[in-house]
């Protein structure tokens, strides 16, 4: 197969969300539907609780939260699918946004009861100046939603983009029976399964057919009949190429726990979602067939296997063919390495390969010099920089209680800054050294001291700092212009893991007063 067919047979997708609509309830089915397991939440633990393919850490697990992205690469229907499950608790936001800097469509899922949450707007912000396409799942028809008219208007209106219904809902809550797919112009009632570990079955017919209006209640029948014809005389017309440029996302209504609608969700997004296209370097734009192997590091995961205290970095191939064995540049400092140890992933599982193609999510064993944002490349001159740095909002001391285990600690420490699981400053003016973690959430504090404890047996202690944000500077700032600078009862200087200067505050005011009495310094 030529390379042009492997780029155009990709999909590489993320989902999204706010805690608890359902995000990776969505993701367990679309593995059930795409082939890729048997039995939904067919991993289960000794209490009969449902425990997902996705969310393999133990945390997660005794959480009933994802805290880690996961990749997820399995074929359907003649596409290679890398489906990347996301955090939804902001406090894990930093490592959903670096995921969406790996993909080229999102799913994002709404709980219809509730609508857009905050967590949903910050999602779609990113997507959005990111240029990355979105298709919505209205998740939980179940249940008691809102309206159905006024959700596609709330799309609408808060987020600023064109909505267009792919389906509409046969009822809500206990009367919702399935959905009419508008492109078919048909509709698939479904029956419900247990637990909906199994496909549910289906009746597919025109909305006349005897079977479904059977089925139907005569007023559900209706409704449904007058709100199709409000979209169809006020909606937003279907345009593919608008899906594509993320103007446009097109709206799909079920209940991922009920397995409803994920079917034509999973075909729908197939057909209309991007294939790989082009990135930004240094050098300009490169296409995903320029001959030349290139990718780029957006997460870096160690420990995944208890057995094999290895560590991964998760490479997005941009361009050209990856192959075992091959030979590239770390760009970044013009180290060669060779990668002999690459495979696919399926949340924990992996396997060897042997090729992988632009759009895909390759697993690098080893490379102790890999960092997140790094670029990986057969042409020097190609260097990506799609990786941003985020601003944190919480800090904590981090304390070794016990000195015997410095070693222990320490390791982990280096490791799960490498992740990017939190960020670290040095605190210049102060005697004695301790760790200063900076992250946006104050949960990531306490993955730190899990991880440390269960994954390097070094015990940690956490001790809460009193500021809320970090500052750099616009402008070089060397050792005798920090000197003179006036800060204000509580701001202190900081220097960041890249050596560079800057202030941690406390609150807004304390800034505002900064820039009031140091007016020729520029803070970014």
């Amino acid at each position: 197969m030529k390379i042009i067919d492997e780029i155009n047979r990709r999909r590489t997708f993320a989902i999204i969300s706010h805690p608890d609509a359902g995000k990776t309830t969505l993701t367990e089915k679309l593995l059930l539907y795409g082939g890729a397991v048997q039995l939904a939440g067919s991993v289960t633990s000794r209490k009969n609780q449902r425990a997902t393919t996705s969310d393999w850490m133990e945390l997660e697990r005794k959480r009933g939260i994802s805290v880690s992205s996961t990749v997820l690469q399995f074929d359907y229907a003649g596409h290679r699918i890398n489906l990347l499950d996301t955090p939804g608790h902001k406090d894990f936001s930093e490592d959903t946004y670096r995921v969406l800097t790996a993909v080229d469509a999102a799913v994002m899922v709404i709980d219809a009861g509730k609508g857009i949450e905050a967590e949903t707007r910050k999602l779609f912000e990113v997507c959005r100046q990111r240029g990355v396409p979105i298709f919505t799942f209205m998740n939980k028809l179940d249940r008691p939603t809102r309206d159905p008219l006024e959700l596609m208007d709330e799309l609408e209106s808060v987020l600023g983009i064109h909505a267009y219904a792919m389906n509409w809902p046969l009822g809500t809550g206990p009367d919702f029976k399935g959905i009419y797919d508008r492109q078919a112009s048909e509709a698939h009632l479904f029956e419900r399964t247990q637990h909906g570990s199994y496909r549910a079955p289906e009746e597919v017919g025109d909305i006349d057919h005897p079977l479904i209006r059977d089925r139907l209640e005569g007023d559900v029948r209706e409704q449904v009949r007058e709100e199709l014809a409000m979209l169809d005389e006020a909606g937003a017309a279907f345009d593919v190429e608008a899906v594509r440029d993320g103007k446009l996302t097109p709206v799909f209504f079920g209940s991922a726990m009920n397995n409803f609608g994920v079917q034509l969700l999973l075909d729908s997004f197939l057909e209309y979602a991007p294939a790989p296209g082009r990135r930004m370097a240094e050098c300009g734009p490169i296409e995903p067939t320029h001959p030349t192997f290139s990718g780029f590091i957006f997460k870096i995961q160690a420990n995944m296997d208890p057995r094999h205290r290895d560590r991964i970095a998760f490479v997005r191939v941009v361009s050209g063919k990856f192959t075992r064995e091959m030979t590239v540049t770390h760009a970044q400092t013009g180290r060669r390495a060779r990668l002999s140890n690459a495979q696919a992933l399926f949340g924990r599982e992996r396997e060897t390969i042997e090729e992988a193609f632009p759009g895909d999510v390759v697993g690098v064993v080893g490379g102790r010099d890999f960092g997140i944002g790094a670029t990986l490349t057969e042409d020097p001159a190609i260097v990506y920089h799609e990786i941003p740095r985020f601003p944190p909002e919480c800090f904590a001391y981090l304390h070794n209680p016990n000195p015997s285990q410095y070693k222990r600690f320490d390791q982990g420490v280096q490791q799960l800054l490498q992740e990017g699981v939190v960020q670290c400053f040095e605190l210049p003016q102060r005697r004695q050294k301790v760790a200063l973690l900076a992250a946006v959430g104050p949960l990531q504090f306490e993955i730190v001291k899990y991880r440390l404890e269960s994954e390097y047996g070094a015990e940690a202690r956490l001790e809460s700092a009193p500021w809320s944000m970090v500052r750099w500077f616009a402008q070089s700032m060397d050792a005798e212009s920090l000197a003179k600078l006036y800060l204000p009862g509580g701001v202190e200087h900081a220097v960041d893991t890249r050596g560079e200067p800057a202030l941690l505050f406390a609150d807004d005011w304390q800034v505002r007063y900064f820039n009031e009495r140091n007016a020729d310094v520029t803070l970014s």
